[in-house]
């Protein structure tokens, strides 16, 4: 979902972006009959059977399931990291990288491998110039990357080299990197206003400890060559199984196994029932920003673009929520139909505007904007709360609860 450009999936020889692939699954997935909720599980029970499955919004019992989680980005912990989390400092440049505050700036990849080479070619589109930061002698990344690296001259690496913190100017603002050169123990100031994460990341697998095997880095122990977890009727996919490839299409691949395994299991134990759901297709117009402006009406809930948030900072006597996004930003998508369902609990009390941070790039400067996304919440025309990231669905109904 955070990835750029995946250049190595079947079917696509010029390349798709990982929220275009996943946007084309799920469209593929409901015209099969899917049905798919986006919810926040919050407990599992596999020890029982029929297995429990928890979420904020129901409660779902199951003979047998997929745990496909994935994996989170990991830190450095740095001193001034949480100072400068989402104001300089990031783990996804796909998120991040189109912010007013990083384009045309110096900015800094720390990593070797596939990911910090991905992220460091990625952020020449908008930076001055990229350093990546490699603590070791040499790149883990494969072959192609590397020559995409070394044949961009917006690109420098810098080897044997580690980042010991961050220096700010008298804004607070990010200016540069402390670095410690791990052969000769030199230290350095580079300039720099943004810092990269591409260190590899943890499994999420916490919803699993205790229930199923896990390695010592807490991935997910399948069967060599299955999805089969040490728990009958249990299957894994993806990265949270795989600290190996964690490629799109052995996650896709092993997605499949997991699948399959399913449905056998459920035959063998006679537990399979065959369900059709009739097709059905609903059209959604999008509100444009055309639309806004020959037409706007302060009585609907929804809008999009800057004319809209103008005239709902001035005019909108209910809570203003404001969601920040960007094109290519993978947890974007993954937030709009989460907050979409929360804004229409509250219909009559609040107001809701996305700004694409690309098409209105003055907007989003004046925000203050330093990475997608994030949601503003505004009252009488005054900024009450900023939430950058992916939430639960109850930590945005508390707050619109509690100022509506």
């Amino acid at each position: 979902m955070t990835t750029t450009e995946v250049e190595n999936f079947p079917g696509f020889p010029d390349g798709i972006t990982g929220p275009d692939l996943m946007d084309r699954m799920r469209r593929q997935a409901e015209r099969w009959g899917a049905e798919l909720y986006q919810e926040d599980v919050e407990f599992l029970d596999v020890k029982n059977s029929p297995f429990t499955v928890r979420s904020g919004e129901r409660e779902v019992k199951c003979h047998s399931l997929v745990y496909a989680t994935g994996a989170t980005a990991k830190r450095l912990r740095i001193p001034r990291e949480d100072e400068f989390w989402s104001r300089g400092i990031s783990a996804c440049a796909i998120c991040d990288g189109a912010s007013p505050l990083f384009k045309g700036q110096v900015l800094a990849v720390v990593g070797g491998g596939d990911t910090a080479t991905e992220e460091a070619l990625y952020l020449t589109k908008y930076a001055r110039h990229v350093h990546l930061l490699v603590r070791r002698d040499h790149l883990r990344a494969s072959k192609a990357m590397q020559d995409r690296v070394y044949n961009n001259p917006n690109i420098t690496v810098h080897f044997n080299t580690e980042v010991a913190d961050v220096e700010s100017n008298s804004k607070g603002q990010m200016s540069g990197l402390l670095l410690n050169r791990v052969d000769t123990g030199e230290k350095s100031v580079l300039e720099a206003k943004g810092l990269f994460y591409g260190i590899g990341h943890s499994p999420n697998s916490q919803l699993l400890e205790g229930q199923v095997e896990l390695d010592r880095s807490g991935y997910v122990l399948v069967e060599e060559g299955s999805a089969k977890t040490s728990v009958k009727g249990v299957f894994a996919a993806g990265d949270v199984q795989d600290h190996e490839w964690r490629q799109a299409v052995t996650a896709a691949g092993s997605g499949c196994i997991a699948a399959l395994s399913v449905e056998r299991y459920l035959a063998s134990n006679n537990l399979l029932i065959e369900f059709h759901q009739p097709h059905t297709e609903e059209v959604k117009k999008e509100i444009t920003d055309r639309d806004v402006q020959e037409g706007f009406d302060i009585t609907r809930t929804k809008h999009r673009g800057q004319y809209a948030l103008r005239k709902l900072y001035h005019e909108s006597p209910r809570l203003v929520c404001v969601l920040y996004t960007s094109p290519t930003c993978g947890p974007c998508r993954t937030l709009k139909p989460i907050l979409g369902q929360v804004i229409d609990e509250y219909d009559e009390n609040v107001h809701f505007v996305e700004i694409d941070i690309e098409e209105d790039q003055e907007i989003a400067e004046a925000a203050g904007i330093m990475g997608t996304p994030c949601v503003q919440f505004f009252k009488n025309k005054e900024m009450i709360r900023m939430v950058s990231g992916v939430k639960m669905k109850k930590e945005y109904r508390e707050f619109i609860e509690a100022n509506k």
